[in-house]
């Protein structure tokens, strides 16, 4: 097929098209902006504080962050080379390596997951505009489920759509116009923190106590004593936030009465005879008898488990920073296999490799840093928070704690623009393509990105949010795979050259015999995906789940290596 006739093909829309170098618009700044849109959401903000709570300090979970999306950003760029280098969106350089067909099964995957995050993402930004409006109407927030809830969905809804059906361009203004705000949004919520405390080190240093559990409870053998350690929140001047503690004890299945001990605020306590009745060390099978709650004066923190432990504690090893580092990896899965739907806009490849490391691992490090630094002034700034399990780690949770109007609004404005930036450019470009390349002749990208809004409406995110998230985390992690074949697809067997005219011909050497399916690739996904999953089943081999992007990654990568390169035949 000829340069001049593939554009009759059924593979072929002008969406789909190689987009010439001289019509290209995006330069390096614009892409540093667009990974500052997208990086700039809740999840980041939240990423730290799930490290902290598992014990890591703050500076192991930013370097954690901070070297993960290093790492992340190196396959960004190299699966980014071919958009820049062709013009060509995901979807179509991603029929060089599984077929003109076979794409359908990858694509679409991540289509499905982006589509069920915009239906998330969507929910939560319609909340922000609800929040607004009950600010300024005077109404009280409601947890039922309102016809207002649903009519500011609505709303924000088109708003997403809307810059869809502008086109690329206006979504670049989009994030262009909206990086500097939210990175002064940043500014703005350290500068906070600071005045809040009294200093960057002194805030901090009262953020350590964020990693102890505020009550947990050890076994020591030799005295054959149970021992309860309480760590309440201290104050400015490193005094308890909390003068008495309840110990609420689960007996017959029933949770009896409080236990309440006044100025049992210590690093440990023993229990009393009376409280200890029928409690013994067989806790630490796994039962779970004890619950605690702590109060100042007519301050009640929640009610908490206890953390039970064997009487030595270890300190974290290399193995549990590997986890979150997989993790942390694993984050951006889904837009490291579609990134060529952004880079086809570039200028060139020094643009694309300087605005996504310009980008991406200084926005995470950033805003990872703020949610701990502002959550850090939080406990001591509000005197109501008692425990760090109660601390606002969420900025919706912060954001409830201002009485002032115009506080909540601008907290509420800032969070519609975040939202609105990382839904566009993360959550609807690529579901977008994904859908039109099913039918390039009859499905516009216009039409594949109200596709895209249409299932986030389907899945009824108010309803599921919490469910839909835990399985699109999950499905995100098992993506690695594919980005191992399309990386050695490119870069290994096919040296970086591809025929941008057989990439539209449906009967070329991309159709692999006329079946449409590269089966070399197919047989790759299919082990990698399976040595991902099977230590899910398999105990033995669980750290093959546990670090299932790199599993899926590495064996995917090698194995298609292994039966597509002539020279192993």
């Amino acid at each position: 097929m000829s340069n001049e006739d593939f554009q009759s093909s059924p593979l072929y829309s002008p969406d789909l098209a190689p987009i010439p170098v001289e019509n290209r618009t995006w330069g390096k700044w614009n892409l540093a902006a667009l990974w500052v849109g997208m990086a700039v959401c809740i999840p980041t903000y939240l990423l730290a504080s799930y490290m902290i709570r598992s014990g890591l300090s703050w500076q192991s979970a930013l370097i954690i962050i901070g070297l993960a999306n290093l790492v992340i950003t190196l396959p960004m760029v190299w699966n980014g080379h071919a958009g820049v280098k062709y013009g060509l969106p995901f979807p179509v350089v991603g029929r060089s390596a599984f077929g003109i067909r076979g794409i359908h099964l990858v694509s679409i995957l991540r289509a499905v997951v982006a589509c069920g995050w915009f239906g998330v993402q969507t929910w939560v930004g319609g909340l922000a505009l609800y929040s607004i409006w009950n600010v300024i109407s005077g109404n009280s927030d409601s947890v039922d489920l309102t016809i207002g809830k649903f009519f500011c969905f609505g709303i924000f809804w088109f708003v997403n759509l809307f810059f869809i059906w502008k086109g690329t361009e206006s979504i670049k203004w989009l994030e262009d116009f909206s990086a500097p705000i939210l990175i002064l949004i940043g500014v703005v919520l350290l500068g906070w923190g600071y005045q809040s405390v009294g200093g960057f080190g002194k805030t901090l240093d009262f953020g350590s106590q964020l990693k102890k559990p505020a009550a947990r409870l050890t076994y020591s053998k030799p005295e054959h004593t149970l021992l309860l350690h309480l760590s309440p929140l201290v104050d400015k001047d490193g005094f308890p936030k909390a003068d008495s503690v309840g110990i609420f004890l689960l007996k017959g299945g029933v949770t009896q009465p409080p236990i309440w001990k006044k100025a049992l605020i210590t690093e440990k306590a023993y229990f009393e005879k009376d409280a200890m009745e029928g409690l013994d060390s067989s806790i630490f099978k796994g039962e779970k008898p004890l619950l605690v709650q702590f109060k100042k004066g007519t301050i009640y923190s929640s009610k908490l488990p206890v953390y039970i432990e064997n009487e030595t504690v270890t300190n974290k090893g290399f193995w549990d920073y590997i986890l979150w580092f997989t993790a942390m990896v694993g984050f951006w899965a889904t837009m490291s296999i579609s990134i060529s739907d952004i880079t086809r806009f570039a200028k060139s490849q020094k643009d694309q490799l300087a605005g996504q490391f310009i980008g991406l691992p200084g926005t995470m490090i950033f805003y990872s840093f703020v949610g701990i630094f502002v959550t850090s002034a939080a406990i001591v700034a509000f005197p109501e928070i008692l425990v760090g399990e109660d601390a606002p780690w969420d900025p919706v949770s912060l954001v409830a704690r201002f009485k002032s109007p115009i506080v909540i609004i601008f907290a509420q404005l800032a969070m519609l623009i975040a939202t609105l930036s990382t839904n566009i450019a993360a959550n609807v470009i690529a579901p977008a393509n994904a859908f039109s390349n099913l039918s390039p002749k009859h499905i516009s990208f216009r039409q594949g990105g109200v596709i895209t809004g249409l299932v986030g409406v389907l899945i009824c995110p108010w309803w599921l949010m919490n469910e839909i998230s835990e399985i699109l985390v999950f499905v995100s992690g098992l993506l690695g795979p594919v980005l191992g074949i399309l990386i050695c697809d490119y870069f290994i067997i096919r040296k970086m050259q591809l025929s941008v005219p057989e990439l539209f011909n449906v009967d070329g050497i991309y159709s692999f015999g006329g079946s449409g399916f590269n089966i070399k690739a197919i047989i790759a996904l299919a082990l990698g995906v399976l040595l991902a999953l099977i230590g899910y089943w398999i105990p033995q081999v669980d750290f093959l789940y546990k670090l299932s992007w790199f599993t899926g990654f590495s064996a995917s990568f090698i194995l298609y290596w292994a039966i597509s390169n002539p020279k192993n035949k």
